[in-house]
This record gives C-alpha cells, structure tokens and sequence, in this order.
C-alpha cells in the first residue's frame, strides 16, 4: 500500500502534502479542518484561494463518506465557508485512498432550516451526523471521485493538475482517448465487472464478453450508450443484450443489472470524462481486439494486423500474381476479425470478409457505413471451422464451386494460431486449452494434420487445401507448418508450391507476446509439390529489410534428438543426468546438467544419463545447445544429426567439456548427492577436507576415460592422454579456480560444493510473488560478484569459439 497503517495522522498528512500537493501551500490552518491546499501567494493580506479542504484519517480502513460527513459538520459548526473563500473542492484521504467532491455539490447542506450545528462532529452516533450522511450518500453516489494511492497514482496526478488551477468553472474529468482506453479496461475490470450480475462463462460461450459490457459503459452519455451498434448497450441503470425478433416480429433483449445499485459503477466512471471524442470512439471500436481475453483472441483470432505487414503482404501478392491481381482475383478473408487486414484493396465488388463474432460483423458494416471499401451484403458471420459452404452468400459459392473461377480465389488471412497444449501444459502443470481442436475440422481432417491437429491456423490451412483446391492462399502464420517436426504429418499432405515469403518479428503484432518470426506466405495450390526449403525475407519491427534467411523443413531422422538416441548410455555408471527438450532453440532454456531430475522428466523419458562413456558426446550436445543466442529470427530453427567431422575435432570437444562444467545450465548440487563435478584438487584450491569423488579430476587427466580406438599397427591400446584445453578453455578454468578458492577461503565451505552450491552461498535465495524459493541473482560481496562476473566473461569468449563449429558440423544449418 501507499503509506503503512502505523504512521500518525500528522505524518501522513505531510506525506500527501509532499508527494501529490508540493506545487501548492499546504500549510493553511483553518479551525479544526484537517487539511487545506491553497494556491502559494507572497500577498499576505489578499484573499487565500483555496482548491481543498479534507478530513485526515490514520489507517486504511476508514469510510470516505462518513469522512466527507465528519468534514462537512466541522466546517458547519465553526462556519468556516462565512469566514474564508469555499474551496473548490471539500474531501478525505487515509493511508491507502483520497477522495474528491466539489464544494458546489454539497455546499446547500450548509443553510438546512432547523439544524444543530454545535454537536461533536466525530461523534459518528449523533442525529444530526446520520442526517447529514444521508445527504451526503445521496450527493456522491453521483460525484466523488475516489483514487487508489497506489494504483491510481498517476491518474490522481493528472486530476490535481488538472483542477487546482485558477479560473476552473467545471470539474476537468480524465480524458479517455486511445492511449489510455485499454488502461481504463484493466481498472474497470477490478472495480467495476464484479458488480454486474452476469454468468460471465455462459456469456463466453454466447460470444459476449466483459469488454462488451465495458464499451457500453466507455461509449455513453449520460448513462445511455451512443452507439447502435453495439453488442451490449447501457440504459441507465442496467444493461441489455441479444435484442432480436420472436417468432411474433416483437424484439426481445436480455437483461443485466448491478448487483450494488450501480455504486461502484458510479464511483470508477466519475473520475472519468465520458464518451471519448469522436475520432477516438471509432478507433476504440476498432480496436476492440485490444479488450479481448487472450486465451479468446488466440481461439478467435483476434489479432490486429499492423498496417505496414498489411501493405507490405499486399505488396509481395502483388509481385506474385501481377500488378492488376485486385481486379484479376477475388479475395475471401474468412478470419476477417474487425477486417483490417482489407485496408487498402480497392475493388469492393471482388472482396469477400466473414468472421466468427456477430460483434466484428456489426463493426464493419458500421466501417462500411463510414467509407470502408466493401460490400455490406460480402460480409458475413461464417465459423470457417465448423459451418458448411452452403451457408456461404451465393456468388462466393459460385466462385467456390467453379473450378476455372476458384483459380482466381485468393483466401486471404491472418487466422487465430492457438494451440489446446501450451509448453507449461505439456509437462503437467497445466490444462490443455478449452475449445481449440473440438471442432467439426479438426475431426474431419485429424489424421492429414497428426501433431498439428491442436494448432488451428493448421486448422485454417487444411480446409482451405482441401475444400478449395487450386485457390491461392496466402496467410500470416508461425514458422511451425515449415519447421516444426511435429507438423511431418500436415507438410506430408499439404503439397503445394510455397511462393513468395517474408518474415517480421512477432512482437509487432499487437498483444503477441514472445521472440518469434511470423511469415506471410503465397501458397499456390494448384501445384504438388512438397515443402524442402526456402529463402525468406527478413524486416524488422520498424518494417526495414534487413537481408535474407533460408528455411529447411526437417528430414525425417535428421534431428539433433535422433543423434542424440546414438550416444544413450544405460550401462555405465551415471554420475548425472542431461535433461533434453525439444530440437529447436526455443527450447533451449529447458537443456541443463543435474543430479536430481524431476519425476515428471523421468516419467516422460526427458533425461539421458551421463556416463564416463558418452561425456563427451553429452558435452558437445549441451554445448551446441546453450551457446547459440536466441533471437526473434532463429527461435524456430532445428538442431539438426551433425556430421561425422566433429568427432575428429579435439580442440571442439574440448571446449565444449570446459562449457559444459562452467555453465549455467550445470545445475548440479552436493546435498544428499555425491558431486562427481569437481574439476580441481584439494591442494589448487584449499579445501578443508578430502573429497567424496575425484571422477572429474581424473577424467580431465584421461584415467577414467575410455580409450580411443585400438591402433592395428601397435601392440598397446591408445591409451587415453589428459585432455588439452584452448586458451580460452584454460581462460574459463583459471576464472573458474580462483572462484573456487575464494569460496574454500570460508570459514564454513564444504570440499564437496559445486558450482551451483557456490552461487547459492553467496547470492542467497528469495521468494518469488508465486512463493517459490529462487536464487537472487546477485551478491552484497563484492569479491565474488567480481569473481563470477569474470567466469561469465569468460564462458562468453569459450562460447563464440565454439558458435562457428556448430554450424560447420552441420548442428545447426544457416
């Protein structure tokens, strides 16, 4: 909260005094009134103008009402609105809110016949006390303006500035414009969806959400919504919804009422100057996508497309099928949204747009009303997942059912990509996405999709291939339909001729969150031809073209994981674990080193044991694995079975077995464990004891190593020779040794610490606001933090050795 509980009233007053009213004099005393704020003046014998009077309350449990009331009998009984200037506003504040109502509102309580203005106005018992609280109920139900200290605090900014001024004839409300229109959402969401008696999961499924609820209010004067419209109107003291005919010709509507008299309604919507203007209001309606829950705009498809990607995919469709292509072609969006993926086409008469939300359709016929180039009868409800083409308007179906015409169809399209098992839902700790694969697609065509079945942009991608044949699509997807191996099934039976493409960062797209590429692809499907590989253009958020990338779709048995199955070592003795996921670097972070894997990881088969056997192999991999640095433009790129030439590369090997024990991702620990990860002596690091294992040290000298291939020319077997390191290899050890030593400098070290128990003695742990106990990322010794810093250094410099390696031995392909 803003201030604690346990500061005097006299201390929070100078604490509100200096952090929100230090532009003005705060030190008027005027009677008993607690507080004043009074515009600074050197003129001491003028008028004071004063903006505030306010009642004080310690603690953070007090009644803004009962405050205001306590307030207004104390300014009463002394008579001080006779003696001094009224201010402009009379209010009261604790430690965690403040609450604002103008002087004009109340100020006739003041000359009420017949009233005792002498009782004890803290005394909360009195008649005169309720009597005046009943006025004051009545009065700011309509006209307080509260603030949250804490959440509110810039909004309470903007209030002061905005009417603690001179010459101010009217209360100067928050403005809402597009900036702050999806800030209001979050707030309105906490404060005032609670009170609306709606059973909000059947509304879902109605296709009516809480942002509907929330426009209506945003989009109102004087408790009437202003637009037509809308999919849920406000009426004053309730809401209305789902008007449409009985089988009478009568119009009928549901109902939705406040479950509080519309007091916390009240309470949020006055700090705020309603409706918007104008030209804010119809970009609000457009951008309606920006209020909608995520998991529905990932199902629905609610995604804004950024206008540049709109203008640059109309571009690249224009290289590929001809300058005229928009007289030339029809163009079928059936994942329309509010449809502004059709900005910018010019031929209305060829153009098509259906979606799944009546809400969406109702917003472009409004669009069309206000110039939007389309057809108000081309666009349509349709739900492309499940309804059939027979409820398409008949000339589409024409088109559809015409195989020289279906040619000239573009399906044109940046459809929902929501998955029924995210990453998080995949290892158990989470449930699988309502609603995503169960639809009459999805079935149709599960086995043609195989692992894409959960993703419904494949989804989209199916019907369209094989219900529309010889069409052109061009779609806004993920990378996955082309990389991704669990898409073998759908690349398999979606054959055609991938035309031109281009790739921009995910993060460009409005609420799309995460470093990943997102293309436009031209698919010709009139042509069979598996996906093998393609070069891609590359811009960056700022829409600039930064180069080329190729593409590759895997190769069955081709993947680092298929390698990985070769260095498998059940046999030897584990002296730990490799915890594997996944081929491709996005899963990266989920690779590390550790003597205590999960139950679930061993269930689920993620871990390989790591022997005296395959170390090397093992180290390699995990080196591949974490040195590569992801970014928006790889995040989806496979780790691929490398070549053989690798194998004949000690220098590589090596560095990689050094990576691998200085690591991060080594998370071995000593507790309860027998740490086989030492690579120093007791003597080149003082340690206080003897150690419970030495595999390490004499690994690195070649005694438990096993020896290389029998030479037919010589009577010894090649006996393994200690491994020799690059300098940046001896660099990371050095680095690595004296942060050992300093650690064994310590009264209370243990000779068995790993590097993992190291970082923890020295940087602690805290709890996370989920509860879970995490290691700090930093230390208060300043030794160690020079010390480990310099590790970090250097395992950088060991890791852009190693970086060209990776792709000369074909780990990973550029």
């Amino acid at each position: 909260m803003a201030y604690s509980n346990l500061i005097r009233e006299e201390e929070l007053k100078n604490k509100i005094a200096s952090d929100f009213f230090s532009s003005y004099d705060t030190t008027q005393i005027l009677g008993d009134v607690d507080f004043c704020v009074a515009l600074p003046s050197e003129d001491r014998s003028s008028e004071v103008q004063y903006f505030l009077w306010a009642e004080a309350k310690k603690g953070d449990k007090s009644n803004l009402e009962e405050s205001i009331t306590q307030l207004i009998l104390t300014i009463g009984k002394a008579r001080t609105f006779e003696k001094h200037l009224p201010p402009a506003f009379i209010g009261a504040f604790d430690s965690a809110k403040i609450g604002f109502v103008s002087y004009n509102s109340i100020h006739e309580v003041f000359y009420m016949n017949d009233f005792n203005w002498n009782v004890t106005p803290s005394d909360h018992t009195t008649k005169e006390f309720l009597i005046v609280l009943d006025f004051v109920k009545g009065t700011l139900f309509d006209n307080l303006l509260t603030f949250d200290l804490d959440n509110d605090k810039k909004d309470l900014d903007r209030f002061i500035k905005a009417n603690f001024k001179l010459g101010g004839k009217r209360i100067s409300r928050i403005k809402i414009s597009k900036n702050n229109f999806v800030v209001i959402y979050q707030k309105w969401l906490k404060e005032v969806k609670p009170t609306i008696v709606v059973d909000w999961d059947a509304a879902k499924n109605e296709g009516v959400f809480d942002s509907d609820f929330y426009l209506a209010d945003l989009l109102s004067k004087d408790g009437i919504s202003i637009k037509e419209k809308l999919q849920v109107l406000l009426e004053k003291t309730h809401y209305t919804l789902g008007r449409k005919k009985n089988e009478l010709g009568l119009f009928t509507s549901s109902r939705a009422d406040f479950n509080d008299g519309q007091k916390a309604y009240k309470k949020f919507w006055n700090r705020y100057e309603r409706p918007p203007k104008k030209e804010y209001r119809d970009y609000i309606i457009n951008r309606k996508d920006l209020l909608v829950p995520q998991d529905i705009r990932e199902r629905q498809g609610s995604f804004f497309t950024p206008q540049k990607w709109v203008e640059l995919s109309q571009q690249y469709l224009a290289d590929e099928l001809g300058e005229d292509w928009q007289d030339q072609y029809y163009i079928w969006d059936c994942a329309a949204g509010t449809g502004n993926l059709l900005n910018g086409l010019t031929n209305k008469y060829r153009i098509w747009a259906s979606t799944l939300n009546q809400a969406d359709v109702d917003v472009m016929h409004e669009r069309i009303e206000n110039g939007a180039n389309l057809l108000h009868n081309h666009v349509f409800q349709f739900d492309f997942l499940n309804d059939s083409f027979d409820k398409l308007p008949e000339g589409l179906r024409e088109i559809i059912n015409d195989e020289e015409r279906r040619k000239k169809l573009v399906i044109y399209i940046n459809p929902p990509y929501a998955e029924a098992a995210t990453t998080r839902q995949k290892t158990g700790t989470g449930r699988n996405k309502k609603n995503v694969a169960l639809n009459k697609i999805a079935i149709t065509y599960k086995t043609l999709l195989g692992g894409a079945t959960n993703e419904l942009y494949a989804q989209f991608l199916i019907r369209v291939y094989q219900e529309i044949p010889s069409s052109v699509l061009a779609n806004f997807s993920t990378l996955k339909n082309l990389q991704a191996p669990n898409f073998r099934d759908f690349r398999k039976n979606f054959r055609a001729k991938l035309g031109r493409i281009f790739l921009v960062p995910a993060d460009s797209f409005d609420n799309v969150k995460g470093d990943f590429p997102i293309g436009f692809h031209i698919w010709r499907l009139d042509v069979d031809e598996s996906f093998i590989s393609i070069e891609a253009d590359i811009y960056e958020k700022d829409g600039s073209y930064i180069g080329a990338k190729t593409l590759n779709a895997p190769i069955p048995g081709g993947l680092i994981m298929d390698w990985l199955k070769t260095i498998h070592d059940k046999a030897g003795k584990c002296i730990a674990y490799l915890r594997m996921l996944g081929s491709d670097i996005q899963n990266d972070n989920g690779v590390f080193i550790t003597n205590t894997p999960s139950e679930s990881d061993l269930k689920q088969r993620k871990t390989c044991n790591i022997t005296a056997n395959n170390l090397e192999s093992i180290s390699v991999y995990f080196a591949v694995r974490q040195t590569i640095k992801a970014t928006w433009l790889n995040d989806r790129d496979q780790y691929t079975f490398p070549k053989s030439d690798w194998m004949k590369d000690d220098e590589f090997k090596n560095n990689c077995f050094a990576f691998s024990i200085f690591s991060s991702q080594n998370r071995i620990n000593k507790n309860g464990y027998i740490n086989h990860w030492i690579p120093f002596t007791e003597y080149e690091i003082g340690a206080r004891d003897n150690y419970k294992s030495h595999f390490m040290i004499d690994y690195i000298s070649g005694k438990n190593r096993p020896p290389k291939e029998v030479n037919l020319f010589s009577e010894t077997e090649n006996t393994p020779l200690p491994l020799i390191f690059s300098d940046e290899a001896e660099a990371v050890f050095d680095a690595g040794r004296e942060l050992w030593c300093y650690y064994h400098s310590q009264s209370d070290s243990d000779p068995n610490a790993s590097l993992y128990d190291i970082k923890l003695y020295f940087q602690g742990t805290k709890i996370t606001k989920n509860g879970k106990v995490q290691m700090k990322n930093n230390s208060d010794d300043e030794r160690y933090m020079e010390l480990i810093q310099n590790l970090r250094l250097r395992l950088r410099i060991l890791a852009s050795k190693i970086e060209p390696k990776i792709y000369e031995y074909d780990f990973l392909k550029r």
